[in-house]
């Protein structure tokens, strides 16, 4: 076999195919692509720090706008706004994922980039509610290059590097939803917080929620510039006989460590074997479930800090937000960096995926026995139960070895080995557009659930915050429960 393998890794490499040249240097390459991880770090980060850095201010914007006539509705316009972003995404992530697989990963991660830059800078200057419903719907549809990011992380790094690869972008992405959100609460508002620096009259003064937006999009700025060097992975050959094709596929199964006819029987070759691909999809589904709940969460939680007391809320300011998120997510990233390999090591990314989701649900039923707290006990209290929550999330656990990876980016992996090149960027889009539709369903879901909470105060049963977060756990409950057999099918 190997003498057999050995003339297709020799011979079939194009001279005019970006494909085949990263191919070439990865074959000469030595110890870790760190410019490679770097450069997909921050790509990543790039298109995560605005999708949540919204929600410490939204409470507050959509009160600026004027259209609800009752504060306690205030939630439900809170989620549209929430929902527009993933909504937009839902419709068009198929449709990346095949521009990826024709004209190449690298045009979609540029046009994604400066999406960022156009799109999230309008919505900073929005005058109303549908201005900023149109213009996060504008960047979550034409910011499409999560799902290629994935397959251009299988493509640009040996077999041996791909683990590592693809837990890059499931931390950063982690990481950027943290961020961005404690950058929304420190920067929003700067003329309320720092009348010294910023007056009442200046642009920062008349757009509120400018600032945050403004500094994620002169980041993405320069993303965009840095895009441009960035090494196209796809293979493109002008050739069109089927021995060329079959050469290449050849040479992709054995750097993939698949012999030829286990290469066959393990590969869907169609649109139709890929969606009867149980394991595949029954991966996608618990990721959905659990992208649902964190979702409802990050909206939830800063709805209900920065409300006021008299609803249940914590009556926090933007800036009281923001601290709280800043300090969960520097907890986190040394959570990532000490304990958690360790941890999964131990128990396995599974069982350790189950032990968190149990854990989380009697941390979220403490919440509204939080809120009667004041003082430093409640800032206190409520610091330590943001930090165990974003510990125990299962958004971006990060470890160091290909055996040793956490189950978003083994499902990341899955997705990405169970088929060829040609297709994996159609297939990253299904994966993308489902967990978009959940995500979607999560700002508006919780806003609409944390709006009518708030109506019941005085319920026998469940009465206003306890409800939201009953409802939460009770999500957390289901995927947890889908993470055993016969639901989730391993290959």
């Amino acid at each position: 076999m190997s003498s057999s393998t050995e003339p297709l890794l020799k011979k079939n490499y194009y001279e005019n195919c970006p494909g085949c040249k990263v191919d070439q240097i990865k074959e000469l390459r030595t110890g870790l692509p760190i410019k490679e991880f770097v450069s997909i770090w921050i790509v990543v980060l790039c298109t995560a720090l605005p999708i949540s850095s919204l929600f410490p201010f939204l409470y507050f914007m959509i009160r600026d706008f004027h259209i609800v006539e009752r504060e306690e509705d205030i939630g439900y316009y809170a989620g549209y706004v929430g929902s527009a972003f993933m909504l937009g995404r839902a419709l068009t992530s198929v449709f990346w994922g095949v521009v990826s697989d024709r004209y190449g990963r690298k045009p979609v991660i540029i046009i994604g980039t400066i999406t960022v830059v156009i799109f999230n800078t309008l919505f900073g200057l929005s005058v109303n509610f549908w201005m900023a419903v149109t213009t996060r719907f504008l960047l979550g549809s034409l910011n499409g290059l999560l799902g290629p990011i994935k397959a251009y992380a299988c493509e640009v790094f040996r077999e041996e590097h791909q683990a590592l690869g693809l837990s890059t972008i499931s931390t950063s992405w982690g990481i950027g939803l943290i961020i961005g959100p404690a950058l929304g609460g420190f920067l929003a508002q700067p003329a309320e917080k720092y009348p010294n620096v910023f007056s009442q009259e200046s642009l920062f003064g008349r757009f509120p929620y400018f600032l945050p937006c403004l500094c994620t999009s002169v980041f993405a700025f320069g993303v965009s510039i840095a895009s441009f060097w960035l090494p196209e992975t796809l293979h493109m050959h002008n050739e069109n006989n089927a021995s060329g094709k079959d050469s290449l596929d050849a040479m992709e199964a054995t750097s993939n460590g698949n012999k030829g006819e286990d290469n066959e029987e393990s590969k869907p070759t169609s649109g139709e074997s890929l969606l009867m691909n149980w394991p595949l999809m029954s991966s996608i589904i618990v990721y959905c479930i659990f992208s649902l709940h964190d979702m409802a969460y990050t909206e939830i939680f800063s709805l209900w800090a920065v409300s006021p007391r008299r609803f249940g809320g914590l009556s926090y300011s933007t800036q009281d937000v923001g601290e709280v998120l800043a300090i969960s997510g520097f907890s986190l990233l040394v959570f990532q960096l000490s304990l958690y390999p360790y941890m999964e090591r131990i128990f396995g990314p599974i069982t350790l995926f189950r032990i968190a989701g149990v854990l989380s649900i009697p941390l979220l039923a403490s919440y509204p026995f939080i809120a009667m707290l004041s003082g430093f006990s409640l800032t206190l209290m409520l610091n330590c139960a943001s930090i165990l929550k974003n510990v125990l999330s299962v958004s971006a656990p990060v470890t160091w070895s290909s055996l040793s990876v956490s189950i978003i980016t083994g499902l990341f992996l899955l997705q990405n080995r169970a088929v060829d090149q040609h297709q994996r960027g159609a297939a990253n889009g299904i994966a993308m557009t489902a967990m978009s539709l959940f995500k979607a369903a999560g700002p508006a879901g919780g806003g609409a659930l944390f709006s009518w909470a708030q109506k019941r105060r005085n319920a026998t049963f469940l009465p206003s915050d306890h409800l939201v977060f009953f409802i939460l756990n009770v999500v957390e409950a289901i995927g947890v429960l889908m993470t055993f057999k016969p639901f989730l099918a391993q290959r």
